[in-house]
């Protein structure tokens, strides 16, 4: 490959010896497949970097030195994402564990993608590191292979529905407008005329019109099939805890299944990036988590279903039977339930689009830290969001909550009104709701709209987060397993009131940590009353519901496991 086609790996540090010390070490290892620049100044960088721009040249990775006298790493990194947007963002840090490391507030804001920490250890601490980072800009950029390229319309809601599929499957595609001259041209090489769109087309030539999400799922390899065998154990949810659930079962030799109405990764599997999960330093995209547990399963022998929905569930004898949209039942000795919950999104698609970058969905207790000397708005008006607010206004300089209706009164609670009022850098606004958003790169402002005047106003910010509830989707469930108001499941103590074993429980024992009010079913994961909504607890959840449920099919029939 000629050098100028290289990837580039961009260096800027003040201090020359560090500066030569982090190209040596670099150009020992990569120096053969990418291309090293090094400025030491912030000013010379941002002027090689513009005339690399000019030139496209593939910048790869920018990797600058927090401490420079001009201007600080995350500084120079947010001007350069200006000139070079795909280029993937570290910042070189001194470790020091008595000091507040810059890279977390900037990686929440969006500033960063990535930190580096000096001195280092090149085989240990930077090169696998560097490998990663590459790997990931690599995985962002337009891919040369298409394993299915769709003919469809733009407006085509079908056609945004399989386009959403692949990129949850991690598929690489291609989208053509019928009407475009390589869109006329797939068709007519498909043999289709374009009456019946989208037509989708395999990398082997394979045809597929109309297709429904089964079809496309079946067409890259993935499972639809039910199995007609009694399971011991039936998992309806590939989100982390079903999937977890799922790798500790079928290892331990349990026969399983695992039924999902999508594809995988639940509402962790739409997340760009994970921070806070362990073992993963710089996070961890949803959907490569669930990739993982995804193949960590079917190593292990579980069956993963996807493309079914359940619709009902039943109890016949010893067995527990799931019905799916299509009429097909597949039965199995013990179940977890692990569908999860979905946030109830704003639906705004600038603002979707920094989810992570500014954009929080119900995370403002672990974000809060780096929201240090920031300008943040909470979209929300119930505790949850009350409670956020008051957290938050420990760090940000300030605090707005934006509330569709009046006051706060309707949805919380007096003594949380009555502490809001109390925090001088809380600011409450009734009345409006967001209408817009932009930022490059990461969330810069968003638009309110007032309700009553119908008269809009930009507001910077610097980071937004949604707390207006989540939804768990278990009507399927009712009659079956109980239930609080908001359809969340309850489990364990949750189900004995005033000393009292749930309605018709027909066991002596009570039921278990995570079991339903239905004995051999649990529950894992956000969708169990009083859960955590974390991916780790949810992992956690996912394993101990198999230890679990182990416990109930050890149990001697007419105990615990009726015949």
């Amino acid at each position: 490959m000629p050098d100028m086609d290289k990837p580039i790996f961009f260096l800027v540090a003040q201090e020359r010896s560090l500066l030569d010390a982090l190209n040596d070490d670099l150009s020992q290892r990569f120096g053969n497949d990418c291309r090293i620049v090094c400025e030491q100044t912030p000013a010379e960088g941002l002027a090689a970097l513009k005339a690399l721009a000019a030139e496209s040249r593939p910048v790869a990775l920018l990797i600058a030195d927090q401490r420079m006298p001009s201007m600080t790493g995350v500084d120079f990194l947010v001007q350069a994402h200006a000139l070079v947007p795909s280029a993937k963002r570290i910042l070189l840090v001194e470790r020091d564990y008595t000091q507040a490391n810059p890279s977390v507030p900037a990686m929440t804001l969006g500033q960063i993608d990535y930190h580096l920490v000096k001195p280092w250890v090149p085989e240990q601490g930077l090169y696998p590191a560097v490998s990663e980072f590459l790997a990931a800009w690599a995985a962002s950029r337009e891919p040369s292979f298409k394993m299915f390229r769709i003919v469809g319309t733009s407006q085509s809601a079908r056609a945004h529905q399989i386009r959403d599929l692949l990129a949850r499957l991690g598929m690489p595609y291609g989208f053509y407008d019928a009407d475009s001259e390589t869109g006329r041209q797939l068709l007519g090489e498909a043999g289709q005329d374009g009456g019946r769109l989208p037509v989708v087309v395999r990398h082997d030539g394979r045809i597929l019109v109309e297709p429904s999400d089964a079809e496309v799922i079946e067409a890259f390899g993935g499972g639809t099939k039910l199995g007609t065998e009694v399971y011991d154990l039936a998992i309806i949810g590939a989100g982390p805890a079903g999937l977890t659930a799922a790798v500790y079962a079928a290892s331990e030799g349990l026969s399983t299944v695992v039924l999902e109405k999508n594809v995988s990764g639940g509402q962790a599997g739409t997340s760009s990036r994970i921070r806070n999960f362990p073992g993963f330093t710089w996070g961890i995209g949803g959907h490569d988590l669930a990739y993982r547990a995804c193949e960590q399963a079917w190593l292990f022998g579980a069956n993963l279903v996807f493309a079914q929905q359940a619709t009902h569930l039943r109890v016949n004898g010893a067995h527990h039977l799931i019905r799916v949209a299509d009429g097909q039942e597949v039965t199995a000795r013990a179940v977890i339930l692990a569908t999860g919950v979905s946030w109830r999104r704003l639906g705004i698609p600038r603002l979707e689009a920094l989810i992570g970058a500014g954009v929080f969905y119900g995370a403002a207790g672990s974000e809060a830290q780096a929201m240090q000397g920031q300008h943040v708005c909470i979209v929300g008006a119930g505790n949850s969001a009350g409670q956020a607010a008051t957290h938050l206004a420990k760090y940000a300089e300030s605090v707005t909550m934006l509330v569709r209706s009046d006051s706060l009164a309707p949805s919380m609670s007096e003594y949380l009104i009555k502490e809001l009022g109390q925090i001088p850098n809380v600011t409450v606004r009734p009345y409006v709701e967001v209408t817009d958003g932009m930022g490059n790169g990461r969330l810069e402002e968003i638009t309110i709209r007032d309700r009553a005047t119908g008269t809009t106003e930009r507001l910077p910010t610097s980071a937004l987060f949604v707390l207006i509830g989540a939804d768990p989707h278990t009507d399927w469930l009712d009659g079956c397993v109980e239930r609080d108001q908001q359809g969340y499941i309850l489990t364990g103590t949750d189900l004995i009131r005033d000393g009292k074993l749930p309605k018709g429980w027909p066991l002596s024992r009570p039921p278990f940590h995570l079991e339903t009010s239905l004995p051999g079913v649990f529950t894992a994961g956000d969708v169990r009353y009083g859960s955590v909504k974390r991916v780790a607890s949810a992992v956690g959840e996912g394993a101990v519901a198999v230890q679990l449920l182990q416990r109930y099919l050890a149990e001697p029939a007419g105990a615990g496991n009726p015949e």
